[in-house]
């Protein structure tokens, strides 16, 4: 029978070769990583290797030798016991299995990893019980996707150790941030002692018996005293402030993760329930997206006290006009005939009558404000309008709402008064 193909390709295929989809048809299974020095090896992993290499030969091979005989030695015993307790808590991180008792026990590294049957459960981890590893495991285990194991006490999976961080090698991962730090601190001070020593007194630095056979004094040995190489003070100079900016960049983030971690230790937690603790609380853009409580359909003009109505009728008005004065800071002023002024009064009268069981008055400030008339009442959805006493303006919300604005208000009390006012003077003989 003839194997139909098309372009490389087989007809029968029931899988997407090239997707990036979860609802693939088949997924290959995996296997668990035993530690770090599984394959593939991380960038980040290669990189801390080769920053370390290079500060030790740099440090021990170039500028400790060059300091004078008290110094030298205290370089060499403490910024030895900083890197030699790195390399040793590193590897210990690295190759230490962080897995859970159980997957240690019960587990084949050697046998691929089923898998993850979402439509039968939810979590990999459920009731304690991993469906993955299919076995029982810790309270605080979580399944690492990176290592596909289940970690005890599970802290964060580190791209530097290229391995999880959990209750097994959390000690000798803290240790090792500890040891980093203060070897990079040491080596920070030791180039800079060089570097200035260079330029105030140089002859501190060539106290070595082998800087005898030197002839000019310009010219640096380095790697003593095991096998001095000579250089030039250009050289060495450049290699000291690449020495200096690289490791106060390392330092920079070391300590950035050293308080981190002390903080996490004085908290009681580990990386990971911080990282959902931040994910579960609000953050502050959130709080101030949740839209202030609308007041009640309840509240009426009595919630906001009687409206004061300060108007000058004693002041002089012609016969043909009506002037106020609006100004958006302060009072209300307005000069009114006496018809219209009595009336006013009649109206603050009853409005005292009125509000006189409730509450003291409010005033509002910086706003103009103007009394209610007596006949006007919120009207409520449902209900009929009121039709307003004869002779006195009734002011209405158009919406229909309980609630309206002083300076609304005013501003319609204020063109009603104007408009009975001046037809009532053209009325006049």
């Amino acid at each position: 029978m003839t194997n139909l193909n098309c372009f490389g390709r087989h007809r029968r295929r029931t899988a997407p070769q090239f997707t990036d989809s979860r609802s693939e048809l088949f997924s290959r299974p995996l296997h668990s990583r035993i530690n770090g020095w599984s394959l593939p090896l991380h960038f980040f992993q290669l990189l801390a290797w080769i920053i370390y290499s290079f500060m030790a030969i740099v440090g021990f091979g170039i500028y400790v030798p060059l300091l004078p005989a008290p110094w030298s030695s205290a370089a060499y015993a403490l910024m030895g016991t900083a890197f030699v307790l790195h390399l040793l808590t590193h590897v210990a991180a690295v190759t230490i299995d962080p897995a859970d008792l159980s997957v240690r026990t019960r587990k084949d590294y050697s046998s691929p990893m089923p898998v993850f049957d979402n439509t039968k459960h939810q979590h990999v981890i459920h009731n304690l019980h991993c469906t993955l590893c299919e076995v029982d495991v810790g309270p605080k285990a979580k399944h690492c996707s990176s290592c596909n194991k289940c970690i005890a006490d599970f802290d964060h999976h580190c791209k530097w150790l290229n391995n999880c961080v959990g209750g097994r090698n959390y000690w000798f991962f803290f240790i090792t941030i500890c040891s980093a730090v203060v070897g990079m601190l040491l080596l920070v001070l030791v180039v800079l002692f060089v570097f200035i020593e260079h330029y105030v007194n140089p002859s501190v630095l060539r106290t070595a018996p082998q800087f005898q056979t030197v002839k000019a004094n310009v010219s640096w040995l380095v790697f003593l005293p095991v096998a001095p190489l000579e250089t030039s003070s250009i050289g060495l100079l450049t290699l000291a402030f690449i020495t200096v900016l690289l490791a106060l960049a390392a330092l920079l983030l070391l300590c950035h993760l050293l308080c981190f971690h002390i903080y996490l230790l004085s908290q009681g937690i580990s990386t990971y329930e911080y990282i959902v603790r931040k994910r579960q609380s609000p953050t502050a853009q959130e709080k101030e997206q949740v839209p202030p409580a609308l007041p009640s359909n309840g509240v009426t003009a009595q919630s906001l006290g009687p409206l004061e109505s300060p108007g000058n009728c004693d002041a002089p008005l012609s016969s043909r006009s009506c002037t106020f004065k609006l100004e958006e800071r302060g009072q209300t002023s307005a000069r009114l005939p006496e018809p219209i002024c009595a009336e006013l009064e009649e109206v603050n009268e009853e409005r005292r009558l009125e509000y006189s069981s409730g509450s003291p008055a409010q005033v509002i400030a910086a706003e103009p404000v103007m009394s209610l008339p007596a006949g006007w009442k919120p009207q409520t959805p449902g209900r009929g309008v009121e039709k307003p006493a004869e002779g006195r303006p009734i002011v209405q919300d158009p919406l229909g709402s309980s609630i309206m604005d002083a300076a609304v208000v005013h501003q319609q009390l204020m063109t009603e008064t104007q408009t009975q006012y001046l037809g009532f003077t053209e009325q006049m003989p």
